[in-house]
């Protein structure tokens, strides 16, 4: 989980998988055209992402750096990592057991199960999922894929941060990433490290890494709220945690409300059709709770587009 892996990881998806891992759009506009007080925002358009969202990159990384069994994979997720890692295991013709909580959306089933993946609903938060699906991996051998917790799914998702540089043509001042268990977060500071301002943003509701860091420790906490489904794990992750300790001065939170309204706005005024935990990093600019430096380039990870078109009506 360091820049030189995370490069090694972009060299294959170029090399070997440009189909399945987009190179996805960096769109770069004045803070005026986004109604905030930016000198220029750069939106990294991982929503259209293969699978929907930037967790392509780590659940293709971790199967590519592992055996995998005639049982296949497996993996608990709120949706997203589940439908990634279902879309890896078709890309590369393997089976995929999927364990999703009953907050996972009908939309995000019904994806998993297009993509060839054996749905089992279990529990009621993400949390429970996992614990069936440990229970389910012990029994059947299968490759677990960790939503965000495996050192080849951060280095993945660090793959991101690597093109927004490239992109880019230089460092932005500050990247701005919603928080869940913490994987891309983890990603973005392992790449940038000291040479951007990482900045994590939750909801209110889903506070994971900020009551880590009022604890002082990794602690569990009950989620909720809009963003619950991608947003949802109960820990921070180990390796977000250690990572974020060194890489990451602020966490911020955010009310459902802004969420919301940063969402809609993206879909009315952009037409980028985002998730809630897609729209935190705009939410946090136009509500001022992150206020850049003069002169300063934002980056904002728009990270997913796994929703019910219904609801942005």
């Amino acid at each position: 989980m360091n820049p030189a892996a995370i490069e090694h990881a972009a060299r294959v998806f170029r090399e070997r998988f440009p189909h399945f891992i987009r190179r996805t759009p960096l769109w770069k506009l004045p803070g005026s055209a986004l109604g905030v007080q930016a000198s220029e925002v750069w939106l990294k358009l991982e929503h259209l992402q293969a699978s929907g969202s930037f967790k392509a990159r780590g659940m293709l990384n971790r199967l590519l750096s592992n055996p995998i069994p005639a049982s296949g994979v497996i993996v608990a997720s709120g949706g997203n990592a589940g439908i990634a890692t279902a879309a890896a295991a078709r890309e590369l013709g393997v089976r995929c057991e999927v364990f999703v909580p009953t907050v996972c959306s009908p939309a995000k089933q019904a994806r998993l199960r297009e993509l060839g993946a054996q749905v089992v609903l279990a529990g009621a938060v993400y949390a429970e999922a996992l614990d069936a699906c440990l229970a389910r991996q012990r029994e059947t051998g299968a490759l677990l894929t960790h939503a965000y917790d495996q050192p080849e799914v951060v280095t993945g998702a660090g793959t991101l941060a690597c093109e927004i540089e490239e992109q880019g043509g230089r460092v932005p001042g500050s990247v701005l990433v919603s928080v869940g268990g913490g994987g891309l977060i983890a990603g973005v500071a392992a790449w940038y490290q000291d040479r951007s301002r990482v900045v994590g943003l939750e909801p209110e509701l889903a506070p994971t890494l900020h009551r880590a860091r009022q604890a002082g420790e990794p602690v569990d906490v009950a989620v909720s709220g809009i963003a619950a489904d991608s947003l949802g794990a109960r820990r921070v992750g180990a390796l977000a945690w250690d990572i974020t300790q060194r890489w990451v001065p602020q966490s911020l939170l955010l009310p459902d409300e802004a969420i919301r309204t940063a969402q809609l706005w993206l879909w009315q005024q952009l037409k980028l059709a985002a998730e809630p935990a897609a729209a935190l990093p705009l939410a946090a600019l136009q509500q001022g709770i992150y206020r850049p430096a003069a002169g300063e380039a934002v980056a904002l990870v728009i990270c997913g587009a796994n929703l019910d078109p219904a609801s942005l009506a």
